[in-house]
C-alpha cells in the first residue's frame, strides 16, 4: 500500500486535486471531514470545545457554528491553539485508525488529504508528500471568490496561520501547480497517477 499526503494552503484547490485522485481510485481520508466528525453533538471534542470557548459558539443550542468559531480563533492566535489542542489528537487518532482499516482491506493507493499535514506531523504515517502550491495573490482572490462575506483582513488571517509556502516546498516529495487551468491540473494528476502506479 502505498500512502500520499495531499496537502496545501487554504483555497489552494487541494480539494480538487483529492477529488481527481478519488476518481482515479484513490481511497482518500479527508482530516476536514474528521474534523467536522468529531466537533458533532455530544462528542468528546464538541464538550470541551464549549468548555473552552461558551454556548456562544452553538448555531441552535446544540451544533457548533463554524463560521463563527473561525472568526474567533483566526484573529486570534491563542484562542486557535487552544482550539488545536482539543480537536488535533482527535483527527490524528481517527486518521491512524482509518489508516490501519486499509492495511487490512490491502488498498493500493490512499490519500491522507489535510491542509495542517506537516503542521501536525502527519507526513511521518505517509510514503509521500504532495504539495499543492499557488502564489499568496491567487489564494486570496480564490479565497475571497469562494467566501462572499470574508473580509480581506479575515482572509489575510486565514491565509497566514498557515505554515508559509517556501517551508513546505521544502518538505514536499512532489509539487502541483494548481494556479492554471483545470485542464493543466488534470494533465498532472494523470502523471503522477501514472508514475506512482508503476512502483
Amino acid at each position: 500500500m502505498k500512502v500520499i499526503g495531499l496537502t496545501g494552503g487554504i483555497a489552494s484547490g487541494k480539494s480538487t486535486v483529492s477529488m481527481l485522485l478519488r476518481d482515479k481510485g484513490a481511497v482518500i481520508i479527508d482530516a476536514d471531514e474528521i474534523s467536522r466528525d468529531i466537533l458533532r453533538p455530544g462528542k468528546p471534542a464538541w464538550k470541551a470545545a464549549i468548555d473552552c470557548f461558551g454556548r456562544e459558539i452553538l448555531l441552535d443550542g446544540e451544533n457548533i457554528d463554524r463560521k463563527k468559531l473561525g472568526h474567533m480563533v483566526f484573529s486570534n492566535r491563542t484562542m486557535l491553539e487552544k482550539l488545536n489542542r482539543i480537536t488535533h489528537p482527535e483527527i490524528v487518532l481517527e486518521i491512524k485508525r482509518r489508516l490501519d482499516y486499509c492495511i487490512k482491506k490491502r488498498e493500493k493507493i490512499v490519500v491522507i488529504d489535510a491542509a495542517l499535514l506537516l503542521e501536525i506531523g502527519l507526513d511521518s504515517m505517509v510514503d509521500e508528500v504532495w504539495l499543492v502550491a499557488v502564489d499568496e495573490k491567487t489564494q486570496l482572490e480564490r479565497l475571497l471568490a469562494r467566501e462572499k462575506d470574508m473580509s480581506f483582513e479575515e482572509a489575510m488571517d486565514r491565509i497566514r496561520v498557515q505554515m508559509p509556502l517556501d517551508k513546505k516546498k521544502k518538505m514536499a516529495d512532489r509539487i502541483i501547480d494548481n494556479s492554471g487551468s483545470i485542464k493543466d491540473t488534470k494533465q498532472k494528476i494523470d502523471e503522477l497517477w501514472r508514475d506512482i502506479s508503476r512502483q
